[in-house]
């Protein structure tokens, strides 16, 4: 059966990307079947997302045949390689980076993927890291008087991240990653993730598809990514999920005694809104707007969402 063309072919050189609308999109699934069930669906979900498995159907289950398609390409290039140089096959796990704004729903469509990922077509092991676990500890962020940008680039230890990621590239066994805790707002001491030389890696972060400067001789999470993905929503939706995000919190993870932020948890509604809002402008709007916005057009694709967190265009890169 012939998909609907998508709105831009291939023969347009206006850009780079194809785009889809849902249900041309939705056409690409094929036959694949779904096996999550709405049981399976319920603890991927992020705290203030309402996903339903007909967006799993219609959005991620042609995303998880496309991804499958690269990683078979993937595959007969590093035998074509090992052949070259007339070595044996070495396993180098697969990498996704998805990018986004805060509040976009990142870390939803990374647990997604991974569960889709790890089912079909055949049982894969897909490991998920997020790159919270590579900000710089708070006292670091305190002492260099950035914790107003806690989330822009200069935050992160970014030289960290890089070997983390050649580490996975190379086929290196049992390599650790720090772990961020968002009740405490910092990473916490002598706890680590374990990567071992999964089929699949996927890493989520704010700033996964950076350049930064121009010297000639540096490296950035691109240079080790495979498939680039962006979760894109309108700077209106995204503050409004933000604000949603803060209240749901004040009255939940804002309690807990440990949390960093239990001042917060005291706030009427009025001046929770106001708090909220305030921060967004001033640091994830201004982070978006500076950092990772401009970073939108260097991913392999584009998912742009609209009201409910549901996906309304597909871009994909030619």
């Amino acid at each position: 059966m012939k998909v609907s063309n998508p709105s831009l072919d291939f023969l347009s050189n206006q850009t780079p990307f194809l785009t889809f609308d849902r249900q041309q999109w939705a056409d690409l699934r094929k036959s694949v079947p779904l096996k999550l069930t709405e049981q399976d669906l319920k603890p991927l979900l992020g705290f203030n997302e309402d996903l339903s498995l007909d967006e799993v159907s219609t959005i991620y289950l042609p995303l998880t045949r496309l991804i499958n398609y690269y990683i078979e390409e993937n595959l007969h290039r590093q035998r074509v390689l090992n052949r070259f140089l007339g070595v044996e096959h070495q396993k180098v796990p697969y990498i996704i980076s998805i990018a986004g704004s805060v509040a976009v729903g990142k870390s939803t469509s990374a647990r997604i993927l991974q569960s889709l990922l790890s089912q079909w077509p055949e049982p894969r092991k897909v490991d998920l890291i997020t790159t919270d676990g590579f900000l710089y500890p708070l006292e670091h962020l305190q002492r260099e008087n950035i914790l107003d940008k806690k989330g822009f680039p200069i935050s992160y230890d970014t030289a960290r991240l890089l070997r983390f990621l050649a580490d996975i590239k190379s086929g290196k066994a049992q390599v650790t990653a720090p772990v961020y805790s968002h009740i405490i707002y910092d990473i916490i001491p002598d706890q680590f993730d374990i990567v071992d030389r999964p089929d699949i890696l996927i890493l989520e972060g704010l700033n996964v598809l950076q350049t930064g400067n121009n010297r000639s001789n540096q490296m950035f999470v691109s240079d080790f990514v495979d498939f680039s993905i962006y979760v894109d929503a309108e700077e209106t939706l995204l503050k409004q999920w933000y604000i949603n995000r803060f209240l749901k919190f004040r009255r939940s993870a804002f309690t807990n005694p440990d949390s960093y932020f239990k001042h917060f948890a005291t706030l009427s509604t009025e001046e929770a809104i106001s708090t909220a809002s305030k921060i967004w402008d001033e640091i994830n709007g201004l982070n978006l707007k500076q950092n990772i916005l401009p970073t939108r057009e260097r991913a392999n694709l584009i998912l742009t969402k609209g009201e409910n967190h549901a996906v309304e265009w597909v871009k994909l890169r030619k």
